[in-house]
């Protein structure tokens, strides 16, 4: 079985950052895409960044585009999410996402992930 932990969040003021990891340990996929999504309160799971590992691809959502990067360490087995400039619309749990055969274009759909992180706490205080 596929197992994803994050770690990384906590809390930060405004305008500071953090960086996000995603560790996978069991099966591992060669050309699998990986995403982070995350869930303000009260709010609906929105799509915030995805990495396709062969050949490399990135996507992200325009609230972060600029200001979050995603990444691999292949050889770690692990994803990275790095956010600057955090606003406190950033508060939310973010989760990890693991699509074993997932297409380019399906990339914002949280339905075609078949394993997820327990999420870790971002909070952003202004």
């Amino acid at each position: 079985q596929v197992q994803l932990v994050e770690s990384g969040g906590g809390l930060v003021q405004a305008g500071g950052s953090l960086r996000l990891s995603c560790t996978a340990s069991g099966r591992t996929f060669r050309n699998a895409g990986v995403a982070w999504f995350r869930q303000p309160p009260g709010k609906e799971r929105q799509f915030v960044a995805a990495i396709f590992r062969t050949p490399s691809r990135t996507s992200y959502d325009d609230a972060g585009k600029g200001r979050f990067t995603i990444s691999a360490d292949n050889a770690q087995s692990k994803v990275f999410l790095q956010m600057n400039s955090l606003e406190s619309e950033d508060t939310a749990v973010y989760y990890c996402a693991l699509g074993p055969r997932i297409i380019l274009s399906s990339l914002r759909r949280p339905d075609k992930y078949d394993y997820w992180g327990q999420g870790t706490q971002v909070t952003v205080s202004s």
